[in-house]
């Protein structure tokens, strides 16, 4: 078939990869969000998606606006049979959506219908699931609602991080998305209407949301920071330092600690939870690199009034 693939970060690049290299398909394009900002001096770099499509002379799309008139009519004159979205992060809309002649097939990181929306994978594991996947279905204009064309399951590592099982996740997609575009190209995949029980929401995690919550249970504490690293990453206030914190793991004591309070012993940090205390792993100071949390401790002179907030 006739291809245009929408994507943008890291974890749609092995989707378009398996696209590039099948035989049965033709992709023509690459559609993609604009150039953003990254790094300390904040230059525009393009996204995973276009340097991947650069890379392999694919032309690009990069369009502010992809639901105006004027990119659609750009999108038509390039008449793709079917358009496949891996985490484009733009709404599309019903004039955009009629383009091609098979419509958009959306690959999303959950099992729909549970865990529709911008972040999936981190709501996953937030809620303890144990049992995650990937879903390919047909975009309609209501939010990941189209009927679905097929799923792969994914087990949840008991430390998983959202960085960790995104990555199984874009591989065994990758696979799914390019056996539901080879069915529907010969005509053998018809897609069936999700239930409508089981919807779940996962919108955007933003940065204070990823902010730590040392009041909840150590358990929820431990879930939470997984599912923001790496992105937008677990943030505590310490004294007047806004630290970055990796996964903690419940410490093995019985001695209790109020939450938010910070014990330093001789092989572990300590911070006391709404239950019991967790300990941390990776730090980050501002301004500086990652470092183990006993070395952090060694040199930020913590003393039993200094709390985590």
């Amino acid at each position: 078939m006739r291809l245009v693939f929408a994507g943008t970060p890291e974890p749609a690049v092995p989707s378009l990869a398996r696209l590039v290299e099948s035989p049965r398909h033709d992709v023509v394009a690459v559609l993609t969000r604009p150039d953003a900002a990254s790094g300390r001096r904040g230059k525009p770099s393009p996204s995973p998606v276009a340097r991947f499509a650069a890379e392999h002379d694919i032309p690009v799309l990069r369009p502010t606006k992809p639901n105006s008139d004027e990119f659609i009519n750009e999108l038509a004159a390039l008449e793709p049979e079917c358009c496949a979205v891996v985490a484009y992060g733009a709404l599309l809309r019903e004039g955009l959506l009629a383009v091609p002649t098979h419509g958009w097939i959306n690959l999303h990181f959950s099992l729909l219908p549970a865990w529709r929306g911008a972040a999936p994978v981190q709501a996953a594991i937030a809620a303890g699931d144990t049992v995650t996947g990937a879903t390919t279905f047909q975009i309609e204009p209501a939010l990941d609602s189209g009927p679905v064309y097929g799923v792969v399951t994914e087990t949840v590592r008991p430390t998983d991080t959202t960085g960790e099982l995104l990555e199984r996740l874009s591989i065994s997609g990758a696979a799914l998305l390019a056996t539901t575009l080879d069915g529907i190209a010969d005509g053998t995949l018809t897609p069936v209407p999700q239930p409508p029980d089981g919807v779940t929401i996962a919108p955007k995690v933003t940065v204070e949301e990823a902010r730590v919550r040392w009041h909840l249970p150590a358990h929820v504490v431990e879930r939470r920071i997984r599912a923001v690293t790496p992105n937008p990453g677990a943030w505590t206030m310490i004294g007047d330092l806004r630290v970055k914190l990796g996964p903690v793991a419940p410490a093995d004591t019985a001695e209790p600690l109020p939450p938010g309070a910070i014990r330093v012993e001789r092989k572990a940090v300590l911070v006391g939870t709404g239950s019991q205390p967790v300990a941390l792993g990776v730090v980050q100071p501002p301004g500086k690199k990652p470092m183990n949390a006993t070395d952090w401790a060694r040199g930020a002179r913590l003393d039993e009034s200094t709390r985590a907030e």
